[in-house]
């Protein structure tokens, strides 16, 4: 079986998407029997080890994401490698691609919906666009023959659209990566704090949905025996003297050190399709203070962490308490077995395999997914 993964959303510094589709390429190649392409933009065309970078221009500002602008070279690709199944990672031209590629080659293609579109422009543009983003979305997704999302609040949002064949496949977490061995003892001295200060931390772009404001007024809520550690590009400089500021990319093993040695991760997001961060967290046994909000509620349980009113300082602030009383080790070692039990990459991409098997014709081999 032959799987070729085609997007544009592959870059340096990108987030969920690249995570899952490299977890994915590596335990494929691994398999037997089991071939794994992945189509991705580049300066120029080349490939490696299966990768293939078609090339495509650099956004401006667009912190090394390219934007494919010619539909012929992504079909050209794909008519060469010939794949038994396409997955389209992003709704731009790459899916158009896909689709084309399909005709020509009668093979499935399977969209998964990693970003909520509509949502997204609305935030950037207003809500004029949304009638119209939305019917691109379902017409775009109506074509493939079967649609992933990450969540079941991703899925429902689908199908009120109309899409139909619309199936949850969480994603996962690297737990040798994300492990509470990377814990470091001496973060606090870095950061000039006291060993008993307790110390939160949240990693991401400091893009508007994240809602950073939200943290910031938590912070000022639980004073001076509480730190909170911001890690990623893009974040705010005017901050309290109880939170410190690492504004640039980091790579994962950093921000593995940086979470596992932190008592708590805190999440004001409220726009999330999925949140591997929170995952990450777990992973590290590092339990959750997050917002009752978009796929949250299906990731964090009483006995990982806390879920608090959206947009609420106070409420968040009153979560983190709750979580110091009920001790953050314990929650900690529940999440790390919660994941390790659900979580798993290898996990992810067995169920993946009973989504290809069933959309090329074998059922007995698939399991349905709701």
């Amino acid at each position: 079986m032959h799987i070729a993964d085609i997007t544009m959303f592959y870059a340096p510094a990108s987030g969920g998407v690249r995570t899952y589709l490299d977890a994915k390429h590596r335990r494929l190649d691994a398999m037997p029997g089991v071939r794994h392409s992945l189509l991705i933009p580049g300066a120029s065309a080349t490939h490696t080890d299966g990768v293939y970078r078609v090339p495509a221009p650099p956004l401006p500002f667009g912190k090394g994401y390219r934007f494919p602008v010619r539909l012929a070279p992504w079909c050209n690709v794909l008519r060469e490698l010939q794949p038994d199944l396409i997955e389209v990672g992003d709704p731009y031209l790459t899916a158009w691609a896909a689709l084309e590629a399909r005709r020509k080659l009668d093979v499935p293609v399977i969209g998964f919906y990693h970003s909520d579109l509509p949502l997204l422009v609305g935030n950037r543009m207003g809500n004029w666009f949304t009638p119209n983003v939305e019917a691109y979305v379902s017409k775009l997704y109506g074509n493939f023959d079967r649609v992933l999302a990450p969540s079941q609040v991703m899925a429902d949002k689908l199908r009120r659209l109309g899409v139909r064949e619309v199936h949850v496949q969480r994603l996962g977490v690297d737990l040798a990566t994300f492990h509470p061995d990377h814990r470091d003892a001496g973060l606090r001295a870095q950061l000039g704090i006291a060993d008993t200060t307790r110390l939160l931390v949240f990693a991401g772009r400091g893009s508007r949905e994240k809602n950073l404001p939200v943290l910031l007024e938590c912070m000022g809520h639980l004073g001076r025996h509480y730190h909170l550690l911001l890690v990623g590009s893009g974040m705010p400089t005017n901050v309290p003297d109880n939170v410190s500021v690492i504004n640039q990319f980091c790579p994962l093993p950093e921000v593995a050190r940086l979470i596992a040695s932190a008592d708590l991760l805190v999440h004001a997001g409220d726009q999330e399709t999925f949140g591997l961060v929170i995952l990450e967290a777990m992973a590290s046994a590092t339990p959750v203070v997050a917002v009752r909000a978009g796929a949250f509620g299906e990731i964090v349980n009483e006995q990982c962490g806390r879920l608090c009113a959206p947009n609420d300082g106070r409420a968040m602030a009153t979560a983190v308490r709750e979580i110091f009383e009920q001790g953050v080790r314990k929650l900690g070692l529940q999440a790390r077995r919660h994941v390790e039990q659900h979580y798993s990459w290898d996990n992810v991409v067995n169920g993946l395999l009973q989504h290809y098997q069933a959309v090329l014709g074998h059922p007995s081999q698939a399991r349905a997914h709701a």
